[in-house]
């Protein structure tokens, strides 16, 4: 019998999360794939990442920048929620940060591929860093106790 999410609680936001990045990697290939072909870009071997990237609009690289966003500072989010998941972590706090987290990097995303308003995301951003950094202390807490 596999565990619920009713005694593991912590593997849904980090679940929730995986699953928006792949619905982001969605997006950048239904962006990309067209105007790959419609802008011109070829797949010379001596031009590099940016100079491929220079001949599409922002609003086709907004979804790869985001999803490369994804596999940066979540990857720590991941492993807090696996080391809070271990350590047998299963209070309402907790839960809820967790998941407070995926909502903001949610939210980042969405501002990120749609409008990519700076003075919109950077806050959102800073506010799911900070989410992160209670995250993380409550993990060393709990090794400490």
């Amino acid at each position: 019998m596999s565990p619920s999410i009713h005694h593991l609680p912590l593997l849904g936001p980090l679940v929730g999360l995986s699953t928006w990045t792949f619905a982001m990697e969605g997006l950048l290939y239904a962006r990309r794939t067209p105007a790959l072909s419609k802008y011109g870009v070829t797949f010379d071997p001596a031009t590099v990442k940016k100079q491929k990237a220079e001949k599409l609009p922002p609003y086709v690289q907004w979804p790869a920048d985001n999803y490369n966003n994804l596999l940066e500072q979540p990857t720590q989010f991941y492993a807090v929620m696996l080391a809070l998941t271990l350590l047998n972590v299963k209070d309402k706090t907790t839960v809820s940060l967790a998941w407070g987290y995926v909502g903001l990097r949610l939210l980042h995303s969405i501002i990120h591929v749609t409008t990519n308003n700076l003075l919109l995301r950077f806050p959102t951003f800073a506010a799911s860093s900070l989410v992160l950094l209670g995250i993380t202390a409550k993990a060393a807490w709990e090794l400490l106790v």
